[in-house]
């Protein structure tokens, strides 16, 4: 394994830990992104985009309830084209520096969601060209899918399915000792990929014949 220099935003912790790591273990196996790079440099800007719709939904928010607090977007799908045309047409009429600035984040609301739905659709023959099985999975979205091709680098990297789970992490962790030993969520790993893998569990659990005894956890999700 070659270790390479940092970023410079890295927490330097970590990056002191990685480089006595791979001085310590010459065999550790080496992540090589390969084809699903792509997918991963793309899954990384739809996460941006997303993210900064988000802080412009919220500041349309804002504006709207200035202009008018009994006034109630939806708080989780303001972005969706019905409910930009509605606030829309509620803000016809009314002048002054406030509705303009909603008008405009609209604009920039809608251009986003344009440009997140053409990612969506340039990632969909990626990942069935990758991984054609992880699009038959009942509750998968293309967004997880694709996190799942891209966050684990190479997965021959894992020399069974025990180590990739450790990596993702759904491996439980035992605690206790003597006689009794019980099992708690494992705090390390990949949380970008457990996610992703958490998302498609959840939706099969709540739908799907075979997930529906699925115990939950002491925290509540399954």
């Amino acid at each position: 394994m070659h270790a390479t220099a940092p970023a410079a935003t890295a927490n330097p912790i970590d990056a002191l830990a990685v480089a006595r790591a791979a001085l310590r273990e010459p065999d550790l196996p080496t992540a090589r992104l390969g084809p699903a790079r792509e997918v991963r440099l793309l899954v990384s800007h739809r996460e941006d985009l997303v993210a900064e719709r988000t802080r412009i939904i919220n500041r349309l928010r804002w504006h709207l309830h200035e202009l008018n607090p009994s006034w109630q977007p939806p708080a989780r799908s303001l972005w969706r084209p019905k409910h930009l045309a509605t606030t829309t047409a509620r803000l016809q009429g009314i002048d002054g520096l406030v509705a303009r600035l909603a008008r405009a984040l609209i604009q920039r609301c809608r251009m986003l969601s344009d440009e997140i739905s053409e990612l969506d659709r340039e990632l969909e023959p990626l990942v069935r060209r990758l991984a054609p099985a992880l699009l038959e999975l009942r509750g998968r979205a293309t967004p997880s899918t694709a996190k799942i091709l891209g966050e684990p680098a190479d997965i021959e990297r894992f020399h069974s399915r025990h180590a990739y789970a450790r990596h993702n992490p759904t491996a439980p962790v035992p605690v206790g000792s003597g006689n009794r030993t019980r099992h708690r969520l494992s705090r390390i790993g990949n949380r970008r990929l457990n996610t992703a893998l958490r998302r498609i569990a959840i939706t099969q659990a709540r739908y799907h014949p075979a997930g529906a005894g699925v115990p939950r956890t002491s925290t509540g999700r399954r």
